[in-house]
């Protein structure tokens, strides 16, 4: 079993506390990734799974044991940074066994596990290579080797891809799904890119300030995120968000006026709020639909449009705020105009000041 538990764990550094008590369960054999902002302690909680932190408080658990105060060589994990840490003057070979050769196995083992592991990453032919004659994507399927000889129970990653380009980013995510699949092992994946969390994950984990905000699939996060902070962060383009006010209330739900859009009035399915409360509505961007569609119509002013191809994404302002707003197949907005679009009441988020979802 390599299922990871975590109960109530913290970590602080002197008078500073970075993680102030987190629960969590992680399965075996599980895709989980933490995301969140810069500073929000996911690296940090990283590194206390692998030994490389310890652990202020609480208790942490990996296959059913307690692992705080075991040495990280026999925590059953192996771990891929964000550097490559590859040794120059070794082989992609030496550099794939040196760990192995360190604990004094076998070398006929040794040259077993790794040719193994090039063939999983496609490394064989690249085996004789330095480091220096390799690109970054063959360097860091390198250093992902070297975890793989290992045998570990848990993989850890910590944003492995952050210093790839664009094109070998969307391929490298690709190659660690792959790799999650063949090895049906648990991994525990730190990013602060969502889009490789929600293409990644089983389950994902969003942080902020030492504490989670929520837990789930990443389409449960999508459509059903527990608060404004976790409602922003988790899709790309983020959710908008647009200041508004209760003015009536009924069984059936509550009425808002947009004061950017001269208090334009907007009927949700929601009961919770309360009369004369401050709220924001919240709408993604996919969730605008073309004037006079059944919704509710507002007017921006346009700053920017990129034309995709397929989709557009308008960059607009609504009384100084911005809005971005995906169209299919519209190559017609330019800066400086005024479009008007709709808003779907029963595809809209509500939240309190606080910035707890209303429901």
């Amino acid at each position: 079993m390599s299922s990871v538990r975590l109960n109530n764990v913290r970590k602080s550094f002197g008078a500073v506390n970075v993680i102030k008590g987190v629960d969590l369960d992680i399965g075996d054999k599980e895709f989980v990734v933490f995301v969140g902002p810069s500073g929000c302690g996911k690296s940090t909680l990283l590194r206390m799974i692998a030994g490389l932190e310890t652990i202020s408080g609480g208790d942490l658990e990996i296959g059913g044991k307690r692992m705080n105060d075991v040495d990280p060589s026999q925590r059953g994990i192996a771990m891929v940074f964000q550097t490559y840490a590859l040794y120059p003057h070794m082989t992609v070979r030496e550099n794939m066994g040196f760990a192995l050769r360190f604990a004094k196995v076998p070398k006929d083992e040794i040259a077993r596990l790794v040719d193994d592991a090039a063939r999983i990453l496609a490394l064989g032919p690249l085996l004789d290579r330095y480091p220096k004659e390799l690109s970054g994507g063959q360097r860091q399927r390198v250093a992902i080797g070297r975890a793989i000889v290992r045998n570990p129970e848990v993989f850890l990653f910590d944003e492995p891809l952050s210093n790839l380009d664009a094109e070998l980013r969307v391929h490298m995510r690709i190659e660690i799904a792959r790799l999650h699949k063949e090895l049906q092992t648990t991994i525990i994946y730190v990013t602060h890119d969502q889009v490789e969390a929600m293409t990644l994950a089983d389950k994902i984990v969003v942080l902020r300030d030492g504490l989670v905000e929520q837990t789930g699939r990443p389409l449960d996060l999508y459509d059903d995120p527990a608060n404004q902070f976790v409602a922003g962060f988790i899709g790309s383009p983020k959710m908008n968000f647009i200041p508004a006010s209760v003015v009536a209330k009924s069984p059936d739900g509550v009425t808002l006026a947009l004061p950017q859009q001269g208090n334009v009035r907007l009927t949700l399915p929601i009961t919770s709020a309360e009369m004369g409360e401050a709220v924001t509505l919240g709408v993604r961007p996919e969730h605008f639909a073309a004037a006079g569609m059944g919704g509710v119509d507002i007017t921006v002013d346009v700053d920017v449009a990129e034309h995709l191809g397929t989709t557009s994404y308008v960059y607009a302002r609504t009384d100084g705020d911005p809005l971005i707003i995906e169209r299919e197949e519209s190559r017609h907005e330019t800066s400086a105009e005024r479009i008007t679009v709709s808003i779907d009441p029963a595809r809209a988020y509500l939240f309190d000041k606080q910035g707890q979802r209303l429901r």
